[in-house]
């Protein structure tokens, strides 16, 4: 965080979310009009407002120190700490592995175990692949670029992290609507599958900022994390009740994490200097 600089979270994620929200209920209407797929072209801007809300409130802010902080944060390869990252890349597909083996018993079957043979949704003329993509590069532009920290300037990083969790999972919800997207598909599916995705992200949300926050809170490192999260998911042919599955071992992970961390989750001291 920036000394002497006044986060506005309230602004931020307010702007983020009436941008999002109208462009992409505005993309759901177009989606079911015809099969051009042009409702993409709603659906991209809607998709960048993370990080075009954040990019417009650093650029003309005053504050010289913020403009150089996310510029090095965003190029700074050294913020990177190889063993953390290594970490995540390991127990991420552990935890997608763990999820289906516990799903057997449930009449799971171990084909899931085998690559996936395409993608899971449609996004019209955007291919998935580059939607996956493009999803993570400028959702972590936003929400490591000004977000996170706007909260994390009021609140521990536990509360903060919380909070993030909440709001990033809510700003997913106009894609239920939306024809052929992911959360249109597993909505139509099962009411509960879709209840299990925006659960899901919650404590997701809360090991990306934590892995964020031990790479110097480097934009780049969670650009990584979230596009491996978002093909690693696509991967295999990973039912959804072995995802619901999923949201049980996540959460444990990240219940671990809050527990051999407890100092950084709830420590003050960023707090008080804040005030000084």
């Amino acid at each position: 965080m920036i000394p002497y600089y006044r986060y506005k979270p309230g602004v931020y994620f307010t702007a983020t979310f009436i941008i999002t929200y109208t462009l992409w209920f505005a993309g759901a209407y177009l989606s079911f009009q015809d099969d051009s797929g042009l409702y993409m072209l709603l659906m991209i801007p809607g998709l960048m407002a993370p990080f075009l809300v954040s990019l417009f409130m650093i650029s003309t802010s005053k504050n010289s120190d913020l403009k150089k902080d996310f510029i090095n944060r965003l190029i700074n390869l050294r913020l990177i700490r190889p063993k953390v990252l290594l970490a995540f890349f390991i127990i991420m597909p552990l935890t997608v592995l763990v999820s289906i083996f516990l799903s057997l018993p449930f009449g799971g079957s171990t084909s899931q175990f085998q690559f996936a043979e395409g993608y899971s949704f449609s996004s019209g003329f955007v291919p998935a692949f580059l939607t996956l993509l493009l999803a993570a590069t400028f959702e972590e532009l936003g929400w490591r670029g000004y977000a996170f920290d706007s909260l994390q300037s009021r609140y521990t990083f536990f509360t903060a992290s919380l909070i993030f969790g909440i709001l990033w999972s809510l700003w997913h919800f106009p894609l239920i609507f939306v024809k052929d997207m992911y959360q249109y598909e597993i909505f139509h599916e099962n009411i509960w599958y879709a209840v299990n995705f925006f659960v899901g992200v919650i404590p997701m949300g809360v090991i990306i900022s934590w892995i964020c926050i031990k790479n110097g809170k480097s934009v780049l490192a969670a650009i990584l994390i979230h596009v491996s999260i978002n093909f690693l998911q696509e991967a295999l042919q990973m039912t959804q009740f072995a995802k619901c599955i999923e949201t049980v071992v996540i959460t444990a992970v990240a219940a671990i994490i809050l527990a051999s961390d407890k100092k950084m989750f709830f420590s003050k001291e960023h707090l008080d200097a804040e005030r000084i």
